[in-house]
């Protein structure tokens, strides 16, 4: 018995099998404390639906041999930019969604190939580079949402020039916009179709992308560079081509994260999305070097989960204290540690 649940443990990985028992122990702790178990749920159903493109933004990156995409802000910033120009414009609802969506994918192409000629000059460091980029272009933006001259005062500071630390969505009727759409509810259980329905759809066109030539291609070059550079294979060109749609995913992300918000969030909000994304993935069962979408879907159903049912049960514990946000750093860098770790010593090659 013993025997089989160790196998079990090393199938599904430590940090799978960690924080899904976590997640059980503190949802039967909600019940016993009398919570409700429902909004926990719809809760949970929410940030999935919120943060499940950020995550899914890993697989190319992953695939493609560059490692977890710590430089998702990169592409995030690319999302805000296009979301704050069609809002100058006054774009609202549906149409500012829309709208968004396409500028996104120009912005962050653009930013995805810069990225990923910088991620072929630098291999053997990707990791440590794309966080230091991550952190850069965080701070460059910072200088962009004071300068350029932005006019829509829904946008703006009171007083002085510049765009607010965080717009508000509903000023642009976008609040909720695709968390409503088809949303219905079980009992006390709301469920936001609108989210759920883009995931699956950009979950099934990322399966059909990664079984095409490209696709293969791009894998191939990752899991054994050196065998499809002998093969004929254009690495180099593979690798921009995952980090593009790496970049642009998580662009879209960060539009489906703001509506369903409530707030776009600017500056210095975007600067440590990444690490939650790449914590996901891997409590799914990704590594450093293997991802797949039941990888992504599992992580972040996990990790929210955690995340979600964490903070009312701790601090219904521990009365005036914050321990739920302590233990959302502990176990997110430590998945992400644990990962890394096991690379290094060689246990994924």
């Amino acid at each position: 018995m013993v025997k089989k649940i160790g196998n079990f443990i090393n199938r599904i990985g430590i940090p799978t099998f960690a924080v899904g028992a976590l997640l059980l122990v503190l949802l039967i702790a909600a019940g016993v404390m009398g919570q409700s178990i429902p909004t926990l749920i719809s809760d949970i159903l929410k940030r999935v639906g919120m943060n499940g493109l950020l995550v899914l933004a890993m697989l190319p990156a992953i695939k493609s041999g560059t490692g977890p995409n710590f430089a998702l802000p990169v592409g995030i910033e690319g999302g805000l930019m296009a979301l704050v120009v069609c809002m100058q414009f006054d774009f609202s609802g549906w149409a500012l969604m829309g709208a968004s969506a396409v500028l996104c994918i120009v912005f962050c192409t653009i930013l995805g190939w810069l990225y990923g000629k910088l991620m072929n000059a630098v291999k053997g460091a990707e990791m440590t580079i794309a966080t230091y980029s991550g952190f850069s272009i965080v701070a460059f933006f910072n200088i962009l949402w004071l300068a350029i001259p932005f006019s829509n005062r829904k946008m703006g500071w009171m007083l002085g020039n510049g765009l607010r630390e965080t717009i508000q969505m509903d000023s642009f009727e976008a609040d909720k916009v695709i968390s409503n759409f088809l949303s219905f509810q079980i009992g006390d259980i709301v469920f936001p179709t609108g989210m759920i329905l883009a995931l699956a759809i950009f979950c099934l066109i990322s399966w059909l992308f990664f079984r095409s030539k490209t696709g293969m291609a791009i894998f191939a070059g990752g899991q054994n560079p050196r065998f499809a550079e002998a093969s004929g294979l254009a690495i180099d060109r593979n690798r921009i081509i995952a980090n593009i749609l790496s970049t642009i995913l998580a662009g879209l992300g960060i539009i489906m994260y703001s509506q369903g918000y409530g707030y776009a969030q600017l500056y210095n909000g975007p600067l440590n999305m990444a690490f939650p994304a790449v914590a996901a993935v891997l409590v799914g069962g990704a590594t450093a070097s293997k991802a797949s979408i039941p990888n992504v879907l599992i992580g972040v159903c996990l990790f929210q989960g955690l995340m979600t049912t964490a903070m009312p049960v701790m601090n219904q514990i521990f009365t005036g204290t914050d321990l739920s946000d302590i233990m959302r750093i502990i176990i997110q860098n430590g998945v992400i540690l644990y990962a890394l770790t096991k690379v290094k010593s060689g246990g994924d090659r």
